[in-house]
């Protein structure tokens, strides 16, 4: 194979066009496209003489790739990315790698079969210095045993054109989902890679409460962790300018992560050992009000792809295995399916049981989708 790495991509709409395009032009060290693939052929007009593929399966047998990105409808990340993994392909996964928790553990037994490949998952919010940081600070126990966790993420805000521009988008045969299957992905991932899974999930998702869709685009849950921390995590699509303000309190003072700054509220005394041994009825203990600095920058999706190339070139260490994506799949899920069911969902989730309740909501759906009319639009003034 050699030093350089030649790279299929498999879906090159929006996602999958910037990926593309960033290969082709040379940002990716010892990496090279030579492929892409989409079922519509207008698509892959611009990649010149990149050999182009309508059938992702051709692609995958060609013998031109060594490696592919799948950047295709979320339902296609499960299958394509086990038959690269099956012939023996490098696979990197457009989030969420897979759209339920049964076929997120089909995709990860696709790699147990090929332990060889490296497998990993477009997280790249794992790369910006401000969440690495936030995770340096809680690993350390500086915090101390953390009590609460409130995340109000309202700043993914998407128009009716946004939803309107693809027939999958929004419903639940195409896309499975919306604001937590689209958007959420990311800060679902964030939130575990910190912090852990919650035990238990209480969920209140609203169906096209705010655009036409079937699917989700405001969510408001509540989370129970095995140590008895709770936390709150609400977003939608629905509304602007929005928040993204995210604090996590623990024994030791509170982390407040909002406009790219961290915040550390530091007590001088445990919070416990305060309360416990403190005479004065009304009293805090004293806090320190500390600026944690972090160097900027990172983030970007050709940080994860560089990782990626390096993992198989120089046996790098994965910044994000995509057999971790699971677990954000499994969030995203439990908080449907206790809206579904109107119910507390203790976690691992029955995946058996998610998948069926989504199958019947396919099979039910009434729902027809309106075409998009107007400029194709700039997807990367989405990223953050």
């Amino acid at each position: 194979m050699g030093k350089e790495l030649r790279f299929g991509v498999i879906g090159v709409g929006g996602m999958g066009g910037f990926h593309a395009d960033y290969l082709l032009g040379g940002k990716i060290r010892n990496a090279r496209l030579t492929a892409v693939c989409d079922i519509e052929p207008k698509k892959m007009e611009r990649f010149g003489e990149v050999k182009r593929f309508e059938d992702s399966s051709r692609l995958i047998k060609s013998g031109e790739v060594d490696a592919v990105i799948v950047a295709t409808p979320h339902y296609g990340h499960t299958l394509i990315g086990a038959d690269a993994m099956d012939e023996g392909l490098h696979l990197l996964t457009e989030k969420p790698i897979s759209v339920h928790k049964a076929d997120a553990q089909r995709l990860i037994d696709a790699h147990k079969r090929n332990p060889k490949v490296v497998f990993g998952a477009m997280f790249q919010m794992r790369t910006t210095s401000l969440y690495k940081k936030v995770k340096q600070v809680i690993s350390s126990g500086e915090l101390g045993e953390v009590r609460r966790v409130n995340w109000l993420i309202t700043d993914w805000f998407r128009t009716e054109a946004y939803y309107a521009s693809g027939g999958w988008r929004a419903t639940w045969k195409g896309e499975g989902g919306g604001v937590l299957t689209n958007q959420c992905p990311h800060n679902l991932d964030i939130l575990q890679w910190i912090l852990g899974m919650p035990k238990k999930v209480r969920a209140f998702c609203y169906l096209g409460k705010y655009h036409d869709i079937e699917v989700e685009d405001d969510v408001t849950a509540f989370f129970e962790y095995p140590n008895g921390a709770t936390g709150l995590f609400v977003t939608t699509t629905g509304e602007t300018p929005g928040t993204n303000r995210w604090e996590i309190d623990g024994e030791r003072g509170k982390l407040l992560i909002e406009h790219g700054k961290i915040t550390f509220t530091r007590l001088e005394v445990s919070m416990s050992k305060f309360r416990a041994t403190c005479q004065d009825s009304f009293a805090s203990p004293p806090a320190w009000n500390i600026d944690i600095p972090h160097r900027g920058g990172g983030g970007s999706h050709t940080d994860i792809t560089q990782n990626f190339v390096d993992a198989i070139v120089d046996g790098a260490k994965l910044v994000a295995p995509a057999e971790e994506g699971i677990n954000a799949v499994e969030l995203a899920n439990s908080m449907l399916y206790s809206t579904f069911t109107d119910a507390t969902v203790n976690l691992p989730l029955n995946a058996a049981a998610y998948e069926k309740k989504l199958k019947e909501l396919i099979a039910g759906s009434r729902f027809r989708k309106k075409s998009a009319k107007g400029p194709k639009s700039d997807i990367t003034s989405s990223f953050k």
